[in-house]
């Protein structure tokens, strides 16, 4: 199974090829350049693998939630891509690769993901492992304060992400997570991205080009935030 998987979502770029099973990957911290660096970190890695984009068997790509700028940058190169090798898509979210790097680093089957949201929220879930991957829970991905997000549903729960780097004391009151469980330098990186895609991939949860829309949380980023704790996940 070949899979391409693709991340723009914060200050790095990256890229990663799973080839059978090995894996390989391009990472960059590189705010601001990420429309510079995706496509020749894709270019070069399947140079390096001897393989043509018709070659794979289908593309990964953060739909997010994360930077609106770029969310629109992922699922723009991975829609043109995929259309243009009439490739199937695979849309992961940044939540659940986080996570997923959390159980690559640490072993974490219980993770809360965080995201700086910026205007004092942050984009969060409670991810846990099933069948092998992490997958977001059933209260799903929200936007919020910090301090409203609810405690661990239960022991040995791990933190990962920006928004634990900006707002460490309220999540960690709010969720109960001791701060030697916490990755709040963890970026999202496209060989977690990959892992997720390729479990998807090989149960054929997979979209077309056309359907591989991004996923923004918040309705306005211009509005002030609002005081509820959350609000539910919706594709724009």
């Amino acid at each position: 199974m070949k899979l391409l998987a693709l991340d723009t979502t914060e200050d790095s770029c990256s890229v990663a090829l799973c080839v059978d099973d090995e894996m390989r990957w391009r990472f960059e911290l590189a705010p601001r350049r990420h429309s510079e660096l995706i496509l020749p970190m894709m270019e070069s890695l399947l140079a390096e693998a001897q393989l043509s984009v018709q070659a794979l068997d289908g593309l990964a790509f953060t739909r997010g939630p994360g930077s609106f700028t770029g969310i629109r940058i992922a699922t723009g190169v991975a829609q043109g891509v995929a259309l243009g090798a009439d490739l199937p898509v695979v849309p992961v979210s940044t939540l659940a690769a986080l996570a997923q790097a959390a159980l690559r680093e640490q072993g974490a089957i219980r993770v809360l993901s965080a995201l700086d949201a910026r205007m004092g929220e942050i984009y969060w879930a409670w991810c846990e492992l099933d069948d092998g991957v992490m997958r977001v829970g059933e209260s799903g991905e929200r936007v919020g304060p910090a301090k409203a997000v609810p405690a661990a549903p239960a022991e040995h729960a791990w933190g990962a992400g920006s928004g634990w780097a900006s707002y460490a004391g309220d999540l960690a009151a709010a969720s109960g997570i001791d701060g030697s469980h916490v990755l709040a330098e963890q970026p999202v990186h496209a060989r977690d991205v990959a892992s997720l895609g390729l479990a998807a991939l090989l149960k054929g949860n997979t979209v077309s080009a056309e359907a591989a829309l991004p996923v923004y949380i918040r309705d306005n980023v211009a509005a002030k935030p609002r005081s509820s704790v959350g609000r539910p996940a919706h594709s724009s």
